[in-house]
């Protein structure tokens, strides 16, 4: 089982085993990862209704938004490579163009249409090779700049509900991976609210979502060291907060004693080197998503750029964690985390 990207505390753990508290918790395989939904303070049957709900809608979205394997958005990318429009139901031309926007405003960092450049290192798979990629496939993908801006948009036919969607450039493969884990968190909350349960977390492999509290305190949650098992710190999150992590340590492959992940920066088609992990906290509306976006762009400026990528981004609360181990981080996230190790070598910066 991969590691998680943050991990429930053993306290929380311990209060369920033993009955002392009204918590109810569910894990399902969704996303490529483990996910799991904590209710608490409401009777057995309606915390199981809503977590089931929940497990639903995750893999609905999963079933949608697939880059890979069968789905909507996969028959999308094979219109697009063969130049032909498309049909798309409205929620997916939403997302479309929403993660256009969150592009544009990272400069193109964050960039859902550069599925090829993935699939040619090999992520676009359960399990990866350690084999580096023909240069010269990179350096054709690399001039057809493909961009969410390559995509266009019809209005539906006469009797029908869903619009055509359409790509200038047959290089556009899009991967909603640096996307969905987000969207699928507001959901998760949006459906818990509906049915009245006020108290939750929801954690899809990391990128976690805070409703209401856990009793009388927040819900207390731990960020995964990069390189060791447990947290590197813990913060206590608070109704509507969301805390997303991106890191080179679980989608992977190790060759010749170097590191490539899977986090790849659009100018170069090359894994990011020199960053093991960024997390990001966001609050208020669309708090998951934006704690999982924002979290890429941040990766991929490093060290010298992280913090106007931060900026960027419109957030406050952010960590990156460097090649040797050394915590940058904002002094509004500073404030938020307690070290699990005195010793961390910390970094913060207005």
């Amino acid at each position: 089982m991969m590691r998680m990207l943050v991990a429930m505390l053993a306290a929380l753990a311990l209060l369920t085993g033993c009955g002392k508290e009204p918590l109810y918790q569910e894990q399902a395989y969704v996303f490529g990862t483990i996910v799991e939904v904590s209710i608490y303070g409401e009777e057995e049957a309606k915390a199981r209704q809503g977590a089931a709900a929940v497990m639903a809608e995750f893999q609905r979205l999963h079933d949608l938004l697939h880059a890979w394997q069968p789905s909507a958005l996969s028959s999308l990318n094979e219109a697009f490579a063969k130049d032909r429009p498309h049909a798309a139901s409205p929620e997916l031309v939403a997302l479309l163009q929403d993660a256009e926007q969150f592009s544009m405003q990272s400069g193109g960092t964050f960039n859902p249409a550069i599925g090829g450049l993935i699939k040619v290192w090999g992520f676009q798979s359960d399990t990866f090779q350690p084999v580096l990629p023909d240069a010269q496939r990179i350096a054709a993908l690399l001039k057809a700049n493909p961009q969410m801006t390559d995509l266009s948009y019809l209005p539906p036919a006469a009797g029908a509900t869903e619009e055509q969607v359409s790509s200038k450039n047959p290089a556009v493969m899009v991967d909603l991976g640096g996307y969905a884990k987000g969207y699928a968190l507001d959901r998760a909350v949006a459906l818990l609210q509906e049915q009245g349960i006020a108290n939750a977390l929801v954690n899809i492999g990391g990128n976690v979502i805070a409703l209401g509290t856990h009793g009388k305190r927040p819900w207390q949650i731990g960020i995964q060291h990069p390189r060791k098992p447990g947290a590197i710190a813990t913060l206590e999150l608070r109704d509507g907060e969301a805390v997303g992590t991106s890191g080179d340590y679980q989608r992977y492959f190790e060759l010749d004693g170097k590191r490539y992940c899977h986090l790849l920066d659009p100018r170069t088609g090359q894994p990011v080197q020199g960053v093991q992990a960024v997390t990001v906290l966001a609050r208020g509306e669309r708090a998951g998503l934006l704690s999982d976006v924002t979290s890429k762009p941040i990766f991929i400026a490093g060290v010298s750029g992280w913090r106007a990528a931060v900026r960027s981004m419109h957030q406050t609360d952010a960590l990156l964690i460097d090649a040797e181990g050394r915590v940058h981080l904002t002094e509004a996230m500073q404030k938020r985390l307690e070290f699990s190790d005195s010793k961390t070598v910390i970094d913060p910066v207005p």
